[in-house]
Order: C-alpha cells, then structure tokens, then sequence
C-alpha cells in the first residue's frame, strides 16, 4: 500500500494522524488521499470549517464531478441556482459545469468530506489556497492556475444573497 499519494493502481491508504494537514483562518484541510492520473484517478480530503466560515466562493470544474459527504455540522450549498443547507449525513454529488460554492451553515462549523472522481493536482491547489488566505501568496495566483486545476470562478447574485443575508 501507498501513502497519501499514489501514481499507480495500488491501494491508498492514509492514517489520520499522517494525513498532511493544511490550515488557514477559516478551516483546516486533512490531504487524505490523491491517486492516478487525470480521469483514471481520485482526490479525497476532509475540511473541518469554523463557525459560519466561507469555504469556496462559486465556481465550477470541467472535468471533475465533485462529491461532498457532510460528516458533521452542516454545510450551506449553491447548486445551480439554489442554495440549500447540508446537514450530517448528507451526500451531495455536483456534476462537471455545474456552478457551486459552500460555507458553514450560519452559526454552526461544519466538517465535510471531499472526493473528486479524477485527480487533479488537487493538494497543490489546496496549499496554494492555504497561503493565499495566510497572506504567503498573491491571490492572483488563484486565477491563473483555473486550468491547471480545472477551479473556474464565476459570479453567483444567488450566492451573493445568500452570504449578505447571514
């Protein structure tokens, strides 16, 4: 078995304790598990949000359907058009070019799994992040990397209603 990262078919397998762990101000990321190679592959990581914590403004990814299984707490979704609230043991699945975006529910944390059905680069993107939020990066740096790792942002006045009224 490998650890965390794997470029092969063999099994993956990530203890808690040795998942690379990532931290910004409003969440902390466990790097549970990436393997393969494009549409063969996968990413995995677990998100724990603080208190009503923004987690992903809106966008949408043209390869990779993304799977969100919330572990505990709950998790306010954009889909589409709709914003709706998560709550432990949901599952939700977003297809490719389907605009999205999560935060905390207001006034309650959430810890969420995360699965993309492909890898990615995934936990470049997500350290990329990690520092960006720290202040260690410039946040254009975000945008130029859309392709690289399949994030395109969009404007959401959905979303946007949703986040101002909270």
């Amino acid at each position: 078995m490998t650890k965390n990262t794997a470029t092969s078919n063999l099994p993956l397998l990530t203890r808690h304790n040795d998942a690379e762990t990532c931290v910004d101000p409003s969440s902390t990321m466990r790097l549970l598990g990436e393997a393969g190679d494009g549409e063969g592959g996968f990413t995995s990581y677990r998100s724990t949000f603080a208190e009503g914590a923004v987690g992903a403004p809106a966008h949408f990814h043209t390869r990779a359907t993304e799977l969100f299984f919330v572990v505990g707490g709950a998790l306010r979704v954009l889909v589409g058009e709709e914003v709706t609230v998560l709550r432990e043991g949901d599952f939700l699945a977003v297809p490719p070019r389907t605009p999205h975006a999560f935060a905390a529910a207001p006034g309650l944390t959430a810890d969420v799994l995360f699965v993309f059905d492909r890898s990615m680069d995934r936990f470049a993107y997500l350290r990329l992040l990690g520092r960006v939020m720290r202040g260690e990066a410039d946040p254009k740096e975000i945008a130029e990397s859309a392709e690289r790792f399949d994030n395109h942002y969009v404007e959401s006045a959905v979303w946007r209603a949703a986040l101002d009224a909270s």
